[in-house]
């Protein structure tokens, strides 16, 4: 079935344009682990890259880099930066900490969604380690400092529109996730809470 059989040649076109695009935004704002997915799929909304190792090239070029956090409705940890922005070298290896806290009286597991803008850093902003990478899971009312470590590719300066980007936002939004049956048993015994969530500094 065709959409707009009324209309032909460059307004049909233009017409099933905006309804995909439409479509696209009202499906990845509905949904954070969607929006995630979707991003990792396309690239679309600056996904960062992966690393096993920091950068072996450092230049003498410095860039800012921000940090934003939120939450998605109904998750109803707490969750901030512990830095609001830093400053390195590009293809230094930098180290920052998000603090999330649990105030309910139950185990609440949940996943980061993240991008990076302006979009075309997204490229050149490579982790190496992140809390993001596997679920968290913070107990009634504990409190976790949460490492992200990460650099900026060398070459982000010989792109056409990198090597303009002077600051950097990186921003996470945790939205919370189901705890499988086995893992929200041992959370609630008191017998078996023996560490704080992988990746995370517990700080009560």
């Amino acid at each position: 079935m065709k959409l707009f059989p009324h209309l032909t040649g460059p307004n049909r076109t233009a017409a099933q344009t905006v309804v995909v695009v439409v479509l696209m935004g009202s499906l990845a704002w509905a949904s954070v682990p969607f929006y995630n997915w979707f991003c990792r799929v396309t690239g679309f909304g600056g996904i960062t890259n992966v690393a096993e190792v920091g950068s072996d090239v450092i230049l003498d070029q410095t860039i800012k880099v921000r940090f934003d956090a939120s939450l998605e409705r109904d998750m109803p940890w707490t969750f901030v930066p512990a830095q609001r922005e830093m400053e390195l070298r590009i293809g230094e290896t930098g180290l920052a900490f998000y603090e999330a806290h649990n105030p309910t009286d139950q185990p609440i597991a949940g996943q980061a969604a993240y991008n990076v803008t302006p979009y075309e850093a997204g490229a050149f902003f490579d982790k190496i380690e992140c809390f993001c990478f596997t679920e968290q899971v913070l107990q009634p009312g504990e409190t976790v400092m949460m490492p992200v470590s990460f650099f900026v590719d060398p070459a982000i300066v010989n792109d056409r529109e990198g090597q303009y980007v002077h600051t950097i936002t990186l921003s996470y939004t945790f939205y919370q996730i189901d705890l499988p049956d086995a893992e929200m048993q041992a959370a609630l015994d008191p017998t078996t809470l023996t560490s704080a969530p992988q990746g995370a500094i517990e700080t009560n």
